[in-house]
């Protein structure tokens, strides 16, 4: 984040807690419960959220030199992102052209070509088609035009898109709209990556996301995990486009008020996220990066999800201490989202389930859920997806 950027919303923060209060959107926000339910609205999510807008998949550290790949299974296309001899990324679906069958699985490094375990079919790191077998079997096919199918690939800020429509493109310049400042100034791209987890919920996905979106929750939900680090009840919210900015100040930030501004640090003292339309959490955490994408389930039921939480360093992690400390965060992540944030959404989606109420409600005091849920729930996103996506 830019240093003018952090000392305007130092300056709003202290507003806030000078006031005794916190943001407060226009009104109210009715949220239907249909939205988290309803299976007619999970197969419209996944024809223009999940198919027609870039999705973010991975860090750039994850493949980042020549013969790295790495596959990707949460959404509903099987991707195969590869790093070619000449440095090129490329994004594919992992789908041998002769009969479907899955290429590869995980990540590696040194990869000189992916063969086709069923057949032996082979690829090169640019996906194009190197060997079919039988030879004698294919007249008339040619290599040339039987490569891997190729999928708009984006590298920015070191995180990587795939948009997971063939033909399609993706502008490179609009992926952050006004957050790519914000972004830049990070220097993400020289994080590393340190692990990843794999979550499985009995929730709609879109609860996941709601989880991160308010902090009022802190001192009842979490009151013996990170509730003694945060101011409680205050927080920041703008939109950007289709993203929103959240800022939730930890009691720390106090220690800048008898700082001079130029010694002002927001980033030391506050979790800083960024919902990346449509289903990307990107969390500053004071010293390391946290990325969270939530999906759907694959087989069309609204009440379950999988998410994946991943922490990146700024440093490579060479000491056991290091390691240590690294493990102890994402501990205490995965401790406070799984064995509380998410057992409550998932009574939540049990709730929802029963339709004994057909609302749930978001409060002024919640501004960046009711953002995000306006722009889930904009009419006129699918015209504004398709028109991007073609021009």
């Amino acid at each position: 984040m830019e240093r003018r950027t952090q000392v305007a919303l130092l300056h709003r923060l202290f507003e806030l807690i000078d006031s005794g209060g916190t943001q407060l959107n226009d009104a109210c926000w009715q949220q239907s419960t249909e939205a988290y339910i309803s299976a007619a609205r999970l197969a419209w999510e996944r024809e223009y959220l999940f198919s027609r807008y870039p999705l973010l998949v991975t860090h750039g550290s994850r493949v980042a030199a020549p013969g790295d790949y790495v596959t990707d299974d949460l959404g509903f296309v099987p991707l195969l992102l590869t790093r070619d001899g000449d440095g090129r990324l490329h994004a594919f679906a992992n789908l041998c052209r002769h009969r479907g069958a899955r290429l590869a699985h995980g990540c590696g490094h040194d990869a000189r070509a992916f063969v086709c375990p069923f057949h032996g079919w082979c690829y090169d790191l640019a996906g194009q088609l190197r060997n079919l077998v039988p030879r004698d079997g294919f007249a008339g096919l040619h290599r040339r035009g039987y490569g891997l199918v190729r999928l708009p690939v984006a590298e920015r800020h070191g995180l990587v898109w795939v948009l997971p429509k063939a033909g399609a493109r993706i502008d490179e310049t609009r992926l952050c709209g006004d957050l790519d400042g914000d972004l830049a100034a990070y220097g993400f791209s020289g994080f590393s990556h340190f692990e990843t987890k794999l979550l499985h919920a009995r929730t709609n996905w879109k609860l996941v996301i709601d989880g991160f979106l308010e902090s009022w929750h802190f001192n009842v939900l979490h009151r013996q995990s990170i509730a003694p680090i945060f101011l409680p009840g205050i927080g920041l919210a703008d939109r950007f486009g289709p993203h929103v900015r959240v800022i939730y100040p930890r009691r720390s930030v106090l220690q800048l008020r008898g700082q001079p501004e130029s010694q002002w640090d927001l980033l030391k003292h506050s979790i800083v996220l960024y919902v990346l339309f449509p289903n990307t959490l990107v969390n500053w955490q004071g010293d390391h990066l946290e990325v969270w994408r939530v999906f759907p389930d694959r087989n069309g039921a609204p009440g379950e999800c999988v998410a994946e939480a991943s922490l990146y360093t700024p440093e490579p992690v060479q000491t056991d201490s290091a390691r240590e400390h690294w493990r102890r965060n994402m501990d205490l992540l995965i401790r406070t989202v799984v064995g509380e944030d998410l057992a409550v959404a998932e009574d939540m989606q049990r709730g929802y389930e029963a339709r004994v109420q057909t609302t749930v409600t978001f409060g002024r005091h919640e501004p960046a859920l009711a953002f995000y849920h306006a722009q889930l729930g904009d009419e006129s996103l699918a015209q504004k997806v398709e028109a991007d996506r073609v021009g």
